[in-house]
């Protein structure tokens, strides 16, 4: 690429805290499925109070950096820090009692269990706030009628909505959120931007993936691309939108995108 003043690529600027302490870090990471390659020199860091949005275009590695984040997945190579402390093998279930909380674009609901069974045994799992049960949080997003649900047949707003009353559960430290903005109705959308918006006002340090970029960059402290394999650190949402490699290999590829018939 040309004219491209992204400086040192994969490597998270020490200068670009937030404010808050750095509650989780990914660097250089690699990670490869048979001969393909998908990461290569990724990096990931969110501050205590802050949004980073992680920006590419479809298949360039961005839900198998999460996972790596999340522990899900084992990188190749590089390291992931949570809390100042690694976790690249560390099983989910115990950073999510520490904090981390990963929801996936999909695979967080399944089978047949009604949508109580999940929330009823995160809160017997993990406790719940002081004050708050898991009917609370049920009602305070907009699922209560949807208790008795079948997890399969949430629909794609529901399981949305669910997600976020599981977040308000656990009141996590770091949240990682896979393209949370797909599907969804628009009054969907604009409640989770206002519970990410509150997550981020408590403390809470936020990833989010996805293409609905101005829903995106409403909530965004930070913007990193990853193209090639490769993330790059590209300041505020201002500032991206003024990055000129950026503008034109991904924002105009998403903006074409969102304009076509569904």
């Amino acid at each position: 690429m040309t004219d491209d003043p992204r400086g040192e690529s994969g490597h998270e600027p020490e200068e670009e805290s937030g404010g808050g302490s750095r509650v989780l870090v990914a660097s250089g990471v690699g990670k490869s499925y048979w001969r393909n390659t998908v990461l290569r020199n990724a990096s990931l860091w969110v501050d205590e109070g802050t949004v980073t949005a992680l920006l590419g275009r479809k298949g360039t590695g961005k839900t198998t950096l999460l996972r790596i984040a999340a522990g899900v997945l084992r990188p190749d190579y590089g390291t992931v820090m949570f809390r100042g402390s690694p976790h690249s093998h560390a099983r989910l279930c115990r950073l999510a009692r520490e904090g981390l909380f990963y929801v996936p674009d999909r695979g967080l609901f399944t089978g047949s269990r009604p949508l109580r069974w999940f929330l009823a045994s995160a809160a017997r799992r993990h406790g719940a706030p002081e004050g708050l049960s898991w009917r609370d949080a049920a009602r305070e997003h907009g699922v209560e009628d949807a208790l008795d649900t079948e997890a399969r047949h949430l629909s794609g707003g529901e399981r949305r909505r669910a997600a976020l009353a599981l977040a308000e559960l656990r009141q996590p430290a770091c949240l990682l959120a896979d393209e949370p903005f797909r599907g969804i109705t628009p009054s969907d959308a604009e409640e989770m931007t206002a519970t990410l918006k509150d997550f981020r006002d408590r403390g809470c340090g936020i990833v989010l993936t996805g293409h609905s970029v101005p829903e995106i960059f409403d909530l965004a402290d930070r913007v990193i691309w990853l193209t090639g394999g490769t993330t790059h650190g590209l300041g505020t949402p201002g500032e991206a939108r003024e990055h000129p490699p950026f503008v034109r290999e991904y924002l105009e590829w998403a903006s074409w995108g969102r304009r076509q018939p569904r």
